[in-house]
């Protein structure tokens, strides 16, 4: 996986694998790694359908978005929505293909957007928020997307259009 850390406008890492470059503009910024931790742990409850692990990263105030119109949930909603899955069994694999994370100046905001690859889906698109609570990185925001190339974007408005479009969001 590629990754780029980038803190403010003071300079960004690109890892694959090992650090590349060095010097006073290429650190990568604390909590980094556990914030990257956290999401990849996040990815790998899902496709465990672990639904325990799963929620226990999300704060008590988080929203997961997703990719219709009418997929804004609490975590109390996306829980409900998701638990008759996993406890099947039944979870969704997303795996990160390049991953950007930022941090606020205090340090104890992260936010990101990774590139994921779906059996499904293929090329997806996941963003969102993170905040430190104690020693641990919780997601107050995740949302999943499914970039459109620009070249195709008229035909799928078109599509979604004919469809009936989506309904009005909650």
């Amino acid at each position: 996986m590629k990754l780029s850390f980038c803190k403010g406008l003071l300079g960004s890492v690109l890892l694959g694998g090992s650090l590349l470059g060095s010097g006073a503009g290429n650190a990568i910024p604390p909590g980094a790694h556990d914030v990257e931790a956290t999401l990849d742990r996040f990815h790998q409850a899902a496709s465990n359908a672990d639904g325990a692990a799963y929620f226990a990263l999300f704060a008590p105030e988080a929203v997961f978005i997703g990719t219709d119109a009418n997929e804004r949930w609490t975590v109390d909603q996306f829980k409900a929505y998701a638990m008759p899955y996993f406890s099947r069994g039944k979870g969704w694999t997303y795996i990160s293909k390049l991953r950007h994370v930022q941090f606020s100046p205090q340090g104890d905001v992260a936010w990101f957007d990774e590139i994921l690859d779906n059996k499904a889906f293929g090329v997806c698109r996941g963003s969102g928020v993170l905040r430190k609570v104690g020693d641990s990185w919780l997601i107050c925001q995740y949302h999943l997307t499914i970039p459109v190339p620009n070249d195709l974007a008229a035909k799928v408005v078109k599509i979604i259009r004919e469809a009936g479009g989506p309904v009005s969001p909650r």
